[in-house]
């Protein structure tokens, strides 16, 4: 049997990695740009919410835009949309034109997990998505490790204009790379018919695959209200880590830059773990014979878990234990990623994949602007970390009551068991 679905995730890993190393590079540049540009607080915080807005409504359209024209055609659009954003930063002049591109670059960033979430839908059977999906979420944390060292290094011998015009062309050239290599499994020139049986060993019965489904009649399911619910507490939880960490370290823990610089690496590598661990998890329970949506939920419930617990990193006596257990809750989190997303293409026929994706991705992002943008700073600067560590360790387990109320046995819709 071929091994192209593995070819076709390594794709897929790679896009998620460019499409952080895009994110990301602004935070390691920021303190050039604004000796250049003389920023405010202010306008860098208007910087940044214009990224995130802009990101909340391109989940909409890129979940539209990847079900009606495909995966091989929605992702080539929202790569190049970004990627050319992306060295459109090098050329800002002052902090609106810089705000302008950020929020271009969150409008076509959207576009990464629908397309790729469906692309997994498309090369692996229902047992191996979890897992396909732990592997290319890992490109995140990937990104946050390697990234910070290799800006540092080009910002001093190249400037920081250059790493955008560097990394907005990276873009690019895995754009051609996709164009030319992808194709749904049926019509790929180069896989042979048993891996195409193997992929099509759960196909979804004529009635799903024919149903007219979009964001819009999507909202009318229960399901597509228990994954939207669920990332709407479950992403702030990692982007209160993704950007709060840094600063907690060094005001609480004062740590300084090398140590800081040692320190999120490790974090994210277990984030890595995490995100391999718990897809793989829930594919094993299915090959043991348990029942897809009990298999995600027990997955999911145990990753939910480690998140209380990971929350005691605010009492933690020493600072080696307070990362450890920030590392716990962010393997937990990327372990708890891989399997909400994969729900989507457990329930929903895989035309309508994308759509549900990025309209519950939104909902996400849309959560993320309050508990991880507004709540953290009032609560911070009066109360300290503690509440928002305890706060933040409560999410995964409201998200899982979402998930478990909304979303039930997670049959797929349409098949005989769903109706009956």
């Amino acid at each position: 049997m071929t091994k192209f679905r593995w070819l076709m995730l390594g794709l897929l890993f790679a896009a998620t990695t460019v499409n952080y190393l895009d994110r990301i590079v602004l935070g390691v540049v920021i303190k050039n740009i604004r000796e250049d540009f003389h920023i405010s607080d202010s306008d860098y915080g208007n910087i940044t919410a214009a990224f995130q807005f802009a990101y909340m409504v391109g989940f909409l359209l890129a979940g539209w835009l990847v079900d009606r024209w495909g995966t091989k055609v929605g992702y080539a659009i929202s790569i190049a949309w970004w990627s050319l954003a992306a060295m459109l930063h090098g050329l800002a002049s002052g902090p609106w034109s810089l705000a302008f591109w950020r929020g271009m670059l969150g409008l076509g960033e959207a576009g990464n997990f629908p397309s790729a979430i469906k692309a997994v839908a498309e090369w692996f059977p229902r047992k191996d998505r979890a897992f396909a999906t732990g592997i290319f979420n890992a490109g995140t944390n990937v990104a946050s490790m390697v990234g910070p060292p290799v800006f540092a290094w080009m910002v001093l011998h190249l400037g920081w204009r250059q790493c955008f015009y560097i990394t907005g062309g990276v873009g690019l050239l895995w754009l051609f790379v996709w164009v030319g290599f992808y194709h749904i499994p049926r019509r790929h020139p180069r896989i042979n018919q048993a891996e195409l049986d193997y992929i099509e060993s759960d196909a979804e019965p004529a009635q799903a695959a024919s149903a007219a489904i979009g964001w819009k009649e999507a909202i009318g399911y229960r399901q597509t209200w228990g994954f939207a619910t669920a990332k709407f507490f479950s992403d702030p939880v990692w982007w209160f880590y993704l950007y709060w960490i840094p600063p907690y370290l060094y005001d609480v823990r004062k740590f300084n830059i090398v140590e800081v610089g040692w320190t999120l690496p490790v974090i994210y590598l277990m984030a890595d773990f995490g995100s391999i661990f718990g897809g793989w998890l829930s594919g094993y329970l299915i090959r043991r014979g348990m029942p897809t949506g009990r298999a995600r939920k027990t997955a999911m419930l145990s990753m939910a878990l480690c998140m209380p617990v990971a929350a005691f990193c605010a009492f933690a006596p020493g600072a080696v234990l307070a990362v450890a257990l920030v590392s716990v809750a962010t393997a937990a989190h990327q372990g708890w990623s891989a399997n909400l997303y994969t729900t989507t293409s457990d329930v929903f026929p895989k035309h309508a994949v994308a759509s549900v994706t990025g309209l519950g991705s939104a909902v996400g992002a849309f959560g993320g602007v309050i508990f991880t943008g507004l709540l953290p700073g009032y609560i911070v600067q009066h109360f300290g970390y503690p509440p928002m560590f305890l706060i933040m360790g409560t999410f995964h387990l409201i998200a899982f009551a979402c998930v478990h109320v909304f979303m039930r046995d997670m049959k797929p819709l349409f098949s005989p068991a769903a109706r009956a």
